[in-house]
């Protein structure tokens, strides 16, 4: 949670000293357990939770593999894919994050 309190922090920073009125940005970073699990915290950078927010878990195909949501602590864990795959945080247009697994790191 501390990655995802930073980059709302750097993201609240961000849109405070900008002259220029911005919407809240989705935020999402994951990370590799190293028990064979994914977590993915999410959140805007307005603050706003992220519980509710689907996620999708495609493989190197673009098929569908996993479909789940955020929880209550703006978190979702899942069984980590063989091979390639790629993690979508999907709160709506404009507001999705897709993640690609070689940026997912212990």
């Amino acid at each position: 949670m501390k990655k995802l309190e930073t980059a709302l922090l750097t993201a609240a920073f961000i849109v405070s000293s900008s002259s220029v009125a911005l919407a809240h940005t989705a935020l999402c970073s994951c990370f590799d357990n190293g028990d064979g699990t994914v977590t993915c915290e999410g959140g805007f950078s307005d603050g706003s939770s992220a519980s509710g927010v689907a996620m999708v878990v495609k493989d190197a195909s673009g098929a569908v593999v996993l479909k789940g949501e955020m929880g209550e602590e703006s978190t979702y864990d899942f069984k980590k894919p063989e091979g390639k795959y790629t993690v979508m945080f999907d709160a709506g247009e404009g507001h999705q994050v897709v993640i690609d697994s070689a940026d997912i790191v212990e």
